[in-house]
């Protein structure tokens, strides 16, 4: 008797599986908290068979099944949730890597080879080496697990030896598969003075993207980073969450896509949009980090994951301290001179700060910067602004017994500059078309070496003729326009990648000579807000809207995947509608700076300004290196509240915002987290103006850890654009 062939091809199936039982290799990626399980099938591919919570017990891995029947088709093709899928194979959905051989054929099978695991610094580094069997093209799959932060990255490495070069045309850091009831997508919209805005869907069957084109920086309309709520849409404090993010200064995309039986793929890594890449035989492409966590205690949980995992392993210098600041750009724009400067500087010591950084508008000489017309690419200081040049700033800041730091946006060009009239060509920009300026500027083209010596140049020199330098805000106002290198000739395809490329070489470079020099990392507003760039600088702008009302916005939704101490903030004039007290007690949930005219400020106000820096300072290690608990959202009331509390649970700091309260609104208290449920904490209501007692009830009183959990402090109210900065210590 004949056997219907669906059933037949099901018992062969189940035949060669049970055959290859003992033969099966699985491949273990672990934190304390989470597993990704890969297995190899019976045909020597490789496959994810689990991510989730940890499993306890390890036997338990044998269970797990290495396919899947995609819906009717399964009687034809088994196909299981191959770990790094392939163009051309059985899968018909989205794969993570896509070729074209030498031969013209573009179809991809890899096989497993080999496998190893090795301790790196926090955690294990995971190597799972891949081979096509009909072509030399060769796959290392890479997964760092950080145990104690719950967190992995892992990307790519690709390269081959075919006779001539390949041709990339998808090239994924990794790909990653769920099987749930639904599927809710938390992600990041953007744009100037609008970063980092949270909205909420739920995925379908089909695609959805997020990317960008943007070629110098990877935010401006879309942030990447993601959540993803795994049970219901995503929550703060509860449920279980996948968070995502990509380290790419560049052009970015992740694709979400629900498969026909409801499966889901995530798809993590550079946009290959006008970005097909030609590999020569031996060279070996590695794409960006994918950083993930995945939390069943909801977002709050892995917010914190990847702050202490930043703090340790990625952020530069994470684990020392900030300094603060006053920046003249508030002050003075473009108009000032040597002795307008070193006023400033007496007025930042007298506000107690670090270091005065000076901004925009120091530099050129036969296009003197006055305006943002002309100027980039000449990196001298204007002689008739600064005769005694950068030297005799830096004098003036020792003089006033602070630290002096410096703007520069070294990646950037004017046409009005002598950098400009002498090389033309290093700049990206069309030779056959009207040129278009975003800002009355160009991009350089740091594919080029000779490009990536001059900016390297930049820094260099400034430091080599002033080593008192403190730091630098580094700025990139413009993505690419114009998109066309002279330098790469008939590769275009590769701009994008190798533009980006370029500035790593640039940063690197500066990291090596210069390691202890902390760095702002500024691009039109919060532009630039990625690991990869961060291992770099010590700290990112968040938004030149420093309105406090909208900061909080911005700030909530940078803190999903940011600490702290990663974060700037300055105290501005914008939304002069709100109490200078509003507006620092705001920016000192981040790294703390100053961009106001310090005359214009009361008396009182400057007091007030000088107690929060020192309460800044003191509070360091609550803030800065702290746990981080998002406690009430902009989102969902008219208020907000932000806890921090330092890694000994001695010290925690509440901030908590009224902003548009309705006429007797129902108000409730508020529930602190992280605290020593057993220990009593000294209640105590800080950065109060001059003169003015606090109104807090419980200003003063001791409760127990438990209690201000549980039961918590009636600390909001229904006044408009106020706020409450509550300090607690245990007792």
């Amino acid at each position: 008797m004949k056997l219907p062939i669906a059933i037949f091809l099901s018992l062969t199936t189940a035949t060669a599986v049970a055959s290859q039982e003992s033969e099966r290799n699985i491949i273990r990626i672990s934190t304390d908290n989470t597993d990704l399980i890969l297995e190899t099938g019976p045909n020597n591919r490789l496959y994810q068979t689990y991510l989730g919570p940890r499993l306890l017990n390890e036997e338990d891995h044998k269970n797990l099944s290495w396919h899947h029947y995609a819906g009717t088709d399964g009687a034809v093709s088994t196909r299981g949730w191959e770990a790094y899928s392939t163009s051309g194979n059985e899968d018909f959905f989205e794969p993570a890597l896509g070729i074209t051989h030498a031969d013209g054929n573009m179809t991809t099978y890899l096989y497993y080879v080999s496998s190893s695991q090795e301790p790196v610094e926090g955690g294990t580094h995971t190597r799972i080496n891949l081979k096509d069997d009909k072509y030399p093209v060769e796959v290392t799959l890479n997964y760092v697990a950080y145990p104690k932060e719950n967190v992995i990255k892992t990307w790519t490495d690709i390269s081959h030896h075919e006779k001539k070069p390949i041709a990339m045309w998808q090239y994924a850091s990794a790909m990653l598969y769920f099987n749930e009831p639904e599927y809710w997508l938390t992600e990041f919209s953007s744009d100037w003075a609008r970063e980092g805005q949270l909205s909420s869907q739920q995925l379908q069957p089909g695609k959805k993207v997020i990317d960008t084109k943007l070629g110098s920086r990877a935010a401006m309309h879309a942030e990447p980073f993601f959540e993803i709520g795994l049970d219901g849409p995503v929550r703060e404090h509860s449920g279980e969450v996948l968070m995502g993010t990509l380290g790419w200064t560049g052009n970015f995309r992740f694709t979400f896509e629900v498969d026909n039986v409801g499966y889901l793929r995530v798809i993590p890594g550079i946009n290959p949009y006008a970005s097909t890449y030609e590999l020569k035989a031996g060279d070996t492409f590695t794409t960006p980090e994918f950083i993930f966590t995945l939390s069943c205690d909801g977002t709050g949980q892995g917010s914190r994951n990847l702050h202490d995992w930043a703090r340790r392993y990625s952020l530069k210098d994470g684990k020392g301290q900030r300094m603060t600041l006053l920046n003249n750009w508030e002050n003075t724009s473009f108009n000032f001179d040597q002795e307008r400067l070193a006023s400033l500087m007496k007025e930042a010591k007298d506000l107690g700060v670090d270091m005065f950084l000076l901004d925009d508008g120091w530099f050129g000489n036969k296009y003197p910067r006055s305006n943002d017309r002309a100027g980039l690419g000449d990196w001298e200081p204007t002689k008739e602004k600064l005769p005694g040049g950068i030297a005799a700033l830096v004098k003036s800041a020792d003089d006033a017994g602070v630290k002096f730091g410096i703007w520069i946006e070294p990646e950037m060009v004017n046409p009005k500059s002598e950098l400009y009239e002498k090389h033309p060509d290093w700049a990206i920009e069309l030779p056959n078309r009207d040129t278009y300026y975003y800002r009355h500027q160009l991009v350089l083209d740091l594919s080029n070496p000779k490009v990536q010596d001059y900016v390297f140049g930049v820094v260099d020199r400034i430091m080599t003729e002033n080593p008192e330098v403190a730091y630098f805000k580094w700025d990139c106002n413009s993505p690419i326009t114009n998109i066309f290198s002279p330098y790469s000739k008939d590769r275009q395809g590769q701009l994008y990648i190798d533009h980006v490329r370029g500035l790593y070489n640039v940063l690197r470079r500066v990291k090596e000579k210069y390691p202890d020099l902390p760095m702002m990392l500024c691009a039109g507003g919060g532009g630039r807000c990625d690991y990869e760039a961060l291992k770099y600088f010590t700290e990112f702008w968040c938004s030149d809207n420093t309105d406090p009302i909208e900061r909080i916005y911005i700030q909530w939704g940078f803190s999903q995947f940011f600490p702290a101490k990663a974060m700037a903030a300055h105290v501005t004039s914008w939304n002069r509608n709100t109490s200078v007290k509003f507006r620092t007690d705001v920016a000192a949930m981040c790294r703390l700076g100053f961009d106001i005219g310090l005359h214009e400020l009361s008396a009182d106000e400057l007091d007030y300004c000088r107690q929060a820096v020192a309460n800044w300072n003191r509070l360091q290690p609550a803030v800065m290196d702290g746990d981080q608990y998002r406690l009430v959202s902009p989102y969902a009331t008219n208020h907000a509240a932000i806890e921090f509390v330092d890694k000994s649970k001695e010290k925690a700091v509440l901030f908590a915002y009224n902003l548009s309260p309705r006429f007797q609104e129902k108000l409730t208290a508020v529930k602190l987290q992280g605290l020593d449920p057993q220990r009593k904490y000294l209640v105590k209501e800080i950065n109060l103006m001059p003169g003015t007692k606090s109104g807090f009830a419980f200003d003063g009183k001791t409760f127990s850890g438990d209690y201000l959990m549980k039961v918590g402090l009636e600390v909001l109210t229904r006044c408009h654009n106020s706020s409450s900065v509550i300090e607690l210590t245990a007792m």
